[in-house]
């Protein structure tokens, strides 16, 4: 092969396979628009899973009225949070989850990365019995087949990259926007929704659960948020990034939960176990049921993708703050990729008959770990760095961001910990939720008391601030 066909192929590949993992994006590399960052929210939670958690507000006990206004509240300050970290991406051109580092120390950052880890597998798990159902139908194989063909989509598409996932949130967009149009047609066409309306009783439990489930939803979604937004140009407007996410993630993610909450009022017991199933038999049977299943199948890639890519990129993390480095090789890429799309399949076969009590306590218990730290990671970047960051410093443990950084450490834990009495779910219910009716606003708690008590500690700290980013050299 000629020299200059070999370095056509080279090109090629940079452009399909991405090249760049949690270092920094150089400003000759930045492009898209804020737009993308709105079709990939918004196609990305137009899904089955939201759909679930929607519905998990009527299966649960609320009804319809409130469960709806709930989960927009929820869904408002989530989202709200969920983009400030977004805003982040442009500005300093990395992922995340490489940003904790200036809070945690670059090895202490492993604690929420771990936990991370773990949110994306259940997430990614999860995503995988929904869509593995919907193979199985539109395939005529089993769910289990099913799963594992799904996994293995899941594993190409997160090794190709950013801008395959970002392509794909556009398909994705469309195609959610049609198969919602055409299922709430049917609704609106076949049932009495003015009698669903109807069912309209206030309960304070189910509807801060609602809220709950929505607000957790959105927050699981800010150690990742920065990676889809770190290839966009350095002076985007932050404004403009900021709602083109919020937007996005919100009203991609209300409409499914609205979708859910009517299908679950409708459905009663026949919902639970049958999810994927019965949302198509509301629309249709036959060839159109094909469609359907098809739709669902490519709504889940698009969500799952995140979750693998995410997962990689927070292994990266990890194993690149012990090397002391911020790349990987194209190999070590695919083999942390593989690795966490089998474990999510191997959860996935084992829990699905288990799947929406499951899924609701990993939803709310998620909110103990990460609400800590979205809280110390915002008031860094805002109020205490104000978006200075040391680049290279990331990378050595001995640099201005040290090893491990305890204090910063300690205020994780006491987030942790201030919650403990305030949790209300099924892995654990604390002893102050009396207080409150055995609701659990634990989020609240600890998200307010955490990013007050990071602000005073570094008010305390005498340390020199940096008055402007410094970048890689090169």
């Amino acid at each position: 092969m000629s020299s200059v066909s070999s370095a056509r192929t080279e090109r090629a590949e940079s452009k399909l396979i991405e090249t760049r993992s949690i270092d920094y994006i150089p400003e000759s590399e930045r492009h898209g628009n804020v737009f993308s960052q709105f079709t990939l929210w918004f196609g990305g939670n137009l899904q089955i899973t939201a759909i679930v958690t929607g519905a998990l507000t009527v299966v649960l006990g609320g009804d319809v009225v409130w469960s709806l206004i709930g989960l927009l509240v929820g869904q408002i300050l989530g989202a709200g949070i969920m983009a400030l970290h977004a805003v982040q991406g442009p500005r300093l051109g990395l992922p995340q989850m490489i940003t904790c580092r200036t809070q945690f120390g670059v090895y202490g950052a492993v604690i929420p990365l771990v936990l991370v880890c773990v949110m994306y597998i259940g997430f990614s798990a999860s995503g995988t019995v929904l869509a593995g159902q919907a193979l199985a139908h539109l395939a005529n194989i089993s769910d289990r087949a099913g799963i594992i063909g799904f996994g293995l989509i899941i594993i190409v598409v997160a090794t190709l990259g950013y801008r395959l996932i970002h392509g794909l949130g556009k398909v994705a967009s469309v195609v959610g926007v049609l198969t919602f149009i055409y299922l709430f047609f049917r609704l609106l066409l076949e049932n009495d929704i003015g009698a669903l309306l109807s069912n309209n009783h206030f309960s304070l439990a189910n509807f801060l659960l609602a809220m709950s489930l929505s607000s957790s939803w959105q927050i699981a979604f800010c150690p990742y948020v920065s990676d889809y937004s770190r290839y966009l140009p350095r002076n985007v407007s932050a404004g403009k990034t900021f709602f083109a996410v919020f937007a996005g993630t919100a009203l991609g993610t209300q409409l499914s939960m609205t979708l859910g909450v009517i299908a679950a009022a409708l459905a009663g017991k026949a919902f639970s176990g049958n999810e994927v199933g019965y949302i198509v038999g509301l629309g249709s049977s036959g060839t159109l049921a094909l469609v359907l299943y098809f739709s669902i199948c490519f709504g889940k890639i698009t969500f799952t993708t995140l979750n693998a890519y995410g997962s990689f990129m927070s292994l990266t993390t990890i194993v690149c703050g012990f090397r002391q480095t911020a790349t990987i090789s194209k190999a070590g890429r695919i083999t942390f990729i593989v690795c966490m799309v089998l474990i999510s399949c191997a959860i996935a076969m084992l829990s699905a008959p288990s799947f929406l009590k499951s899924f609701t306590q990993f939803l709310l218990f998620l909110l103990a770990f990460f609400v800590p730290w979205s809280a110390m990671n915002l008031m860094d970047y805002y109020f205490i760095t104000r978006g200075h960051i040391d680049i290279p410093a990331l990378s050595d443990p001995d640099g201005r961001y040290k090893r491990w950084n305890l204090m910063g450490i300690a205020t994780y834990v006491a987030g942790v910990l201030i919650q403990l009495p305030f949790i209300s779910n099924g892995f654990y219910s604390g002893s102050l939720v009396y207080l409150f009716d055995g609701n659990d606003i634990s989020w609240i708690i600890g998200w307010v008391f955490t990013a007050l008590c990071w602000l005073l500690v570094n008010q305390r700290n005498k340390a020199a601030r940096l008055q402007a980013t410094v970048l890689p050299q090169g």
